[in-house]
């Protein structure tokens, strides 16, 4: 009687052994030496989506952001070819989808931004939660607790480190580990010193005052920048944004009457469409460049 190792396709085996189920198995193999090959090209991106909390392994990431980019490069290759009837359009997919690619690897990079923003708002809040605490002599682990529960954002990197240490891992090794996945500077900063004091044992809450001292007078520099800035970026879009598109249009209706032109009620939603998008894009420019700073 022949087995299934012996003959290759059984009545068992013999809808895997299908033309169909070998060309899937093949795809499936080159899709994944394909992202692999990608993934060992993008360097410290196992560290970035550490960074950005996001669950996804390399791999993962990779196949997401090309799946995406096969499917929004082939939808708006669809579309095209729908309005304009032209095979020319097809080529839109293969012109987008490495465009597409590199736009959906970049979100990373954003989540990684937010959670510096999120960070950031909350660091000095938090570092004087913790000294204060530490100046009521409560232990360093038990301030640990009560910041997670007290603070959102920066909560969840100092939970990590309570629920290691509650797992067998110490101290100083969970520290270390938080180290290596913070995106934010000052938060580096201040595990970093809380670290080191440890170490050498010194007083932590000696260290942890210099610290946040420090980054206080950095968002105050952050601060005086961008007020700076903000100046400039207000003239230009009051220039570029209000004043440019509204005689831009008041002069085109009239030479438009002059001439005789008809501006159709399509000409006129493009244009109301290109200004308020110029607007929303200036407004994204000045509230992208505020730096992550809370006073209030």
């Amino acid at each position: 009687m022949m087995s299934a190792t012996s003959w290759p396709c059984t009545i068992r085996t013999r809808s895997s052994c299908s033309p169909a189920s070998r060309t899937i198995r093949a795809y499936g193999g080159a899709d994944m030496f394909l992202t692999s090959l990608l993934a060992r090209r993008i360097p410290d991106l196992k560290l970035r989506l550490l960074q950005a909390r996001m669950p996804d392994t390399p791999e993962q990431y990779v196949a997401k952001s090309l799946n995406g980019a096969f499917v929004f490069s082939f939808a708006l290759a669809m579309i095209a070819l729908l309005f304009t009837k032209s095979p020319i359009a097809l080529l839109l997919a293969v012109l987008l989808t490495p465009l597409l690619f590199l736009y959906f690897l970049k979100y990373v990079d954003m989540r990684v931004l937010q959670q510096q923003r999120a960070i950031g708002q909350e660091i000095v809040f938090a570092g004087r939660f913790l000294l204060i605490e530490l100046e009521s002599d409560v232990p360093l682990f038990s301030a640990f607790q009560n910041l997670a529960h007290n603070y959102k954002n920066i909560g969840q990197y100092f939970q990590e480190i309570v629920d290691k240490v509650n797992l067998g891992t110490s101290l100083e090794d969970a520290l270390a580990e938080a180290l290596e996945t913070s995106p934010s500077d000052d938060l580096r900063n201040l595990l970093w010193q809380t670290l080191n004091s440890i170490k050498t044992g010194a007083s932590i809450r000696d260290s942890m005052s210099v610290a946040i001292e420090q980054i206080v007078r950095e968002q105050h520099i952050l601060v005086e920048e961008y007020g700076r800035k903000l100046s400039p970026l207000a003239m230009f879009y009051m220039m570029m944004a209000v004043i440019a598109p509204s005689l831009g249009v008041a002069i085109l209706i009239v030479i438009a009457t002059f001439i005789g032109l008809r501006l159709r009620l399509p000409v006129l939603l493009t244009m109301a469409g290109g200004i308020g998008f110029m607007q929303f894009m200036f407004l994204a420019i000045i509230r992208s460049s505020r730096p992550p700073v809370d006073f209030d």
